[in-house]
């Protein structure tokens, strides 16, 4: 792999969370579940997350900060550390896409980018 970023996956599953929702308030309430898995030779660990989160409205909100869900997981060659979080925007649809600052256990920094993906109810994407 040539470069060390191509070492992370990140696979995504969102759910549109409809008892949470409010679409008469414009609250509509997404989960996504991430998997990452480190298919690299060391040891990383997830410092810091950058989400962009744009509704259909294209209103940018901008997600900054420590970990992921309160950790800063380590995560072994070849395994894979799993969390859920959530994300609530003001239309059916929108999209989220950013990045994950990761560290080697040799101490290199670098980011792993975050494919964009959909956040939308059931049934309005065909």
């Amino acid at each position: 792999m040539d470069n060390i970023s191509d070492t992370i996956k990140i696979e995504v599953n969102t759910r549109y969370l409809d008892e949470q929702s409010e679409p008469a308030k414009n609250r509509y309430v997404f989960a996504y579940s991430i998997e990452i898995t480190n298919q690299g030779a060391e040891s990383v660990t997830l410092l810091n997350r950058h989400w962009h989160i744009t509704d259909d409205n294209n209103k940018v909100e901008e997600v900054i900060g420590e970990g992921v869900i309160g950790q800063q997981p380590e995560i072994a060659p070849g395994k894979s550390f799993n969390y859920t979080s959530g994300a609530v925007i003001e239309t059916e649809l929108g999209t989220m896409h950013g990045s994950y600052e990761m560290q080697t256990s040799a101490g290199e920094k670098f980011q792993a980018p975050i494919p964009a993906f959909l956040l939308s109810l059931p049934r309005t994407v065909h």
